[in-house]
């Protein structure tokens, strides 16, 4: 039985296309320009935020934002997840900062809190906590320890956008926030990532970071004024407050994602129906199904084995195969980021061992696409195949 089943199906259908073509035959202007600042200002109004910023991938805003904390709290640690794309963690090592991992919750693939908590120290700087893949990862009790120790709470909602925590979106809880529209997440721009935050020094700092660091991108004319009285010999238009990088979106990525968000709650519905119906249909004796699903908005399948059996980890992925089910083994990020070669010398050799629950997904967990039009009778066939392999 061929169930064809890819990681992302239609995820910019044909309407979204003919609004590009109609916006590119009013003769616009391309680059960023006012479809960008209408779609950062119809995101932030969505996710409950001051600012938003528009930048041209989720890892870009992982570095702008990496960059603001160090500029503001300066060098030092940031804990990290073992389980999460390797943006989060590159972007700390970018700035000479360090990254400290943690575990994860087996009930939500993200940060477990009590190792947080015990990884905080005076050189703390940041949590750089990852929703993954559409869980809510944060707790009452992460948050009030970290507003108590004065921490900043740094999310990472790239695979989470609509998930909530209280009824309060992922995104607007932490100090700043960065998102992905990546083809295969919630919604996509393409390529496209965004920062969001409530606070006006980071949302300066990421405007100009996202322009090769100049000056005139500041809306802040305070702020402004006091680069240019500083600097009088150099052209007022061409002020570089920052030796930063081009980290724009461009007209045509704020079209598409306009068009998008209008569809993004409808879509969330849909994903969030289909990933229930998805675990009730699994055998709990096979796959572990006890996944927090309280605000959760998942736009994968989370498909993890019970007990970590290699052979029939081998004929999970046999089946999978044979029905041309697209998958990812480890999770969206490769896995347990501790074994990957570019932190060879930075942890310790075997350091991969003390993070077991990352372990288990790295070797034993996968997941499948789940998007909007998905047909329920695919979801029971899928089941179907899955409990059948012995």
């Amino acid at each position: 039985m061929e169930l064809n089943w890819p990681l992302m199906s239609n995820n910019i259908p044909q309407e979204d296309l003919n609004t590009v073509i109609e916006f590119l035959q009013s003769d616009p202007i391309l680059t960023q320009n006012r479809n960008v600042r209408e779609f950062e200002s119809e995101w932030s109004e969505w996710v409950g935020v001051k600012h938003s910023v528009f930048v041209n991938s989720g890892a870009s805003a992982n570095y702008i934002t990496i960059a603001a904390i160090k500029e503001i709290y300066g060098t030092g640690e940031v804990i990290v997840p073992a389980l999460t794309w390797i943006s989060d963690v590159a972007s700390v090592l970018q700035h000479g900062m360090c990254p400290v991992f943690v575990d994860i919750n087996p009930r939500t693939l993200s940060m477990d809190e009590e190792q947080v908590l015990q990884k905080i120290t005076a050189d703390t700087r940041a949590v750089f906590l990852t929703h993954a893949q559409g869980f809510n990862g944060l707790t009452d009790r992460l948050l009030e320890e970290l507003k108590k120790r004065n921490i900043p709470l740094i999310e990472d909602v790239c695979e989470s956008h609509g998930a909530t925590h209280n009824g309060q979106k992922l995104g607007s809880i932490g100090l700043v926030s960065n998102f992905s529209y990546y083809f295969a997440h919630h919604m996509s721009t393409i390529e496209g990532g965004m920062i969001c935050t409530n606070d006006e020094r980071i949302h300066q700092i990421a405007r100009m970071y996202r322009s090769h660091g100049m000056v005139r991108e500041v809306t802040d004319e305070a702020l402004k004024k006091k680069y240019l009285d500083e600097n009088p010999g150099v052209n007022p238009e061409f002020i570089f407050a920052y030796p930063a990088f081009n980290m724009r979106n461009t007209e045509i990525g704020g079209v598409i994602g306009r068009k998008q968000l209008k569809r993004l709650d409808a879509n969330n519905k849909k994903r969030f129906n289909n990933f229930k119906l998805f675990l009730d249909g699994l055998d709990p004796e096979k796959f572990y199904t006890d996944f927090e699903l309280e605000g959760s908005c998942n736009y994968a399948f989370n498909l993890v084995l019970k007990k970590p059996d290699p052979d029939f980890c081998e004929r999970i992925m046999a089946a999978l195969k044979f029905a041309n089910v697209e998958y990812r083994r480890g999770s969206a990020g490769g896995g347990n980021q501790l074994r990957q070669p570019y932190l060879k010398g930075i942890v310790p050799e075997g350091e991969y061992k003390n993070y077991p629950q990352t372990e288990h997904i790295h070797f034993f967990g996968f997941y499948i696409g789940n998007f909007p039009d998905l047909d329920e009778g695919k979801i029971h066939a899928l089941c179907k195949l899955l409990n059948a392999v012995e």
